[in-house]
């Protein structure tokens, strides 16, 4: 059966049985992935999609509940759903490792084996165990067609692409010692069906990549990042998808123009390498892609007859600038400050205008990422008295952990044992804990001056903030829960020492993503102190029917947002990117009332 009439969706011509969706975060890849899947579904096709992100809303735009299980869309006859939860995941690992030894070992070394299998490592682990079987258990997965990976944000799918690689690698080669012995315990009988990911994963054949960016510059050269990463592990081909392009539909009010004129340099200035990959460019929408007939629209042109004929006025949007958080944090002259969130609502834009208002105010800042895909230097365009600028590079910090362990710990080994300390220090378990060791110098530095953190999207974050708490239980053991010991998890605790800002969109999706980032940092002990709403259309009070639409659609997630929170900032959406410091000034002073 032919896929549904309409454009014609390059991507989707021939497909093979994976297709991954990966791009920076919150480009719409989850939006993109269940239309492709739903398309292939009423195509006839037996579809399974998958999202490997560890906060996935798949759930939320089909409307109902699927969790960890392979779960039926009632609506969508041959279309399943899987979404693969990070804390199932490592619950059941877990437990398949300990289960044949519970009887064998001893209360005290069981409980060392458990702690083992705590950390962040544990967790990628476990995902990436699930990962591979969907590619490689034709037993188990071999009724499906077609299977969709809606992946999570780029830097967490690089890492995520690059296990197969990694594990049978370093498998192959026998290596794996204490530092591992937990995580690695589970994996060395799934050697074959690594292999066999790795051998799906490059065949163009079997699987094939698509890009999805928006029309602007950092989700362009994010996109060519990603596909020059993955060229390096044999990946190879690609199709871009251009997600959200304001169409005619949206009028031609200056702020539509402008924006319309923004889109048209960001793609003329698209990067040679992915610029030549067929393209498939898709219309943003009126409304907001929730529900089975919102993605039944998303590859069709947006008529003009779908919001002519006017729109309701948009209720008044209350003031709430940015400038007046900062005017609240600068009452103590130091402190840190977090800025959380899904990818791509604008977090490094976000916490570089927070720390250029601080210093411009007088004080002595340090603006930091560790976002593995963040763009601090771009965005700021420059210096500034009293502002230090840096970036958590993962592959500086494990090479300096490396050395580090190198210089302490094997200062007193012999040769032997110094090769054998260097081997167990190239395992992938290693790498959470040297950019954990970073983030901490940061957290440490907060106590002399403002350290703003651009922190990366909001699965990343979780994984760096388990490793904060899993050091924070090893200190309290050794320590035998005595005071006289401040770990990184008590200062971002401590609501005098860190705000966490969380960062979001008035829309659905991302609204209820910080809600459950809210939750779960609020179940480690750490307390969020504002919301800040971004590129808000409705505190832009646009004139069109089309932008009207798209505001109207916002208001219900700003009060619910209110609901949340008793401090908010709501930044309306600009003709221009907010770039450079003059502009990133103009955000703390930007008022969202009506001129």
């Amino acid at each position: 059966m032919p896929l549904p009439s309409g454009p014609a969706v390059k991507f989707l011509e021939n497909a093979p049985r994976f297709l991954f969706f990966t791009g920076k975060g919150g480009v719409g890849k989850t939006s993109v992935a269940c239309a492709t899947a739903l398309a292939l579904a009423r195509a006839g096709r037996t579809v399974l999609l998958v999202s490997t992100d560890p906060a996935s809303n798949v759930g939320q735009v089909f409307t109902m509940t699927i969790g960890n299980t392979v779960t039926a869309i009632p609506e969508a006859p041959g279309l399943s759903a899987l979404e693969i939860d990070p804390e199932q995941a490592v619950e059941a690992y877990r437990e398949r490792i300990l289960a044949p030894v519970r009887a064998l070992l001893p209360e005290a070394e069981l409980a060392a084996v458990a702690e083992g299998l705590a950390g962040s490592c544990t967790t990628e682990i476990a995902s990436f165990d699930e990962f591979t079987n969907l590619l490689a258990n034709d037993l188990a997965y071999g009724e499906y067609q077609h299977i969709i990976f809606d992946t999570a944000p780029t830097g967490h799918t690089i890492r995520l692409l690059q296990l197969p690689g990694s594990w049978t690698d370093f498998l192959a080669a026998g290596k794996g010692d204490p530092s591992c012995l937990g995580p690695l315990s589970g994996l060395e009988k799934q050697k074959q069906v690594y292999a066999k990911a790795v051998q799906v994963l490059t065949d163009p054949a079997l699987t094939r990549l698509v890009l999805v960016s928006r029309a602007q510059s950092s989700s362009l050269r994010e996109i060519e990042r990603t596909y020059l990463e993955l060229n390096q592990i044999g990946i190879w081909g690609g199709y871009v998808v251009i997600n959200g392009v304001l169409p005619e539909a949206a009028g031609r009010e200056a702020l539509a123009q402008a924006l319309r004129a923004r889109e048209a340099a960001a793609l003329a200035g698209m990067p040679a390498s992915v610029a030549a990959l067929p393209r498939d460019v898709l219309d943003l929408k009126p409304g907001n892609m929730v529900g089975i007939r919102a993605l039944e629209s998303l590859f069709a042109a947006t008529p003009d007859s779908e919001v002519t004929g006017g729109s309701a006025l948009v209720p008044g949007v209350e003031d709430a600038p940015l400038g007046a958080l900062v005017d609240e944090m600068e009452l103590q002259d130091h402190g840190l400050v977090m800025c959380m969130g899904k990818g791509g609502v604008g977090k490094t834009t976000v916490a570089a205008a927070i720390a250029v208002a601080l210093a411009k105010r007088g004080h002595t800042v340090h603006l930091t990422t560790t976002d593995p895909a963040a763009h601090l230097g771009e965005t700021l365009h420059g210096s500034i008295p009293g502002l230090t600028v840096s970036r958590i590079d993962p592959e500086w910090a494990i090479q300096e952990y490396r050395s580090h362990v190198m210089e302490t710990k094997g200062r007193s080994l012999d040769d032997d044992g110094r090769a054998a300390l260097a081997e167990d220090l190239m395992s992938p378990c290693n790498d959470e804990v040297a950019v954990f060791r970073q983030f901490s110098k940061a957290v440490q530095e907060s106590r002399r001056h403002f350290v703003v953190i651009d922190t990366a999207p909001t699965g990343h974050t979780l994984l760096l903030l388990d490793a904060t708490g899993s050091y924070h239980r090893e200190m309290a053991r050794q320590m035998g829960g005595t005071a006289g010991f401040v770990t990184p998890l008590m200062r971002l605790q401590d609501p005098a020492q860190t705000k966490v800002v969380l960062v979001t969109l008035a829309e659905t999706t991302p609204v209820l993503e910080a809600e459950e980032l809210k939750n779960d940092l609020e179940r480690a002990g750490i307390h969020p102190w504002a919301w800040v709403i971004n590129n808000s259309i409705a505190a832009a009070h646009p004139q069109t029917p089309f932008l009207q639409a798209r505001a109207a659609g916002e208001i219900e997630q700003i009060r619910k947002v209110h609901t949340l929170t008793d401090r908010v900032s709501l930044i309306p959406l600009l003709a221009e990117e907010p770039i450079g410091e003059a502009k990133l000034s103009a955000l703390t002073a930007l008022s969202s009332q009506p001129a």
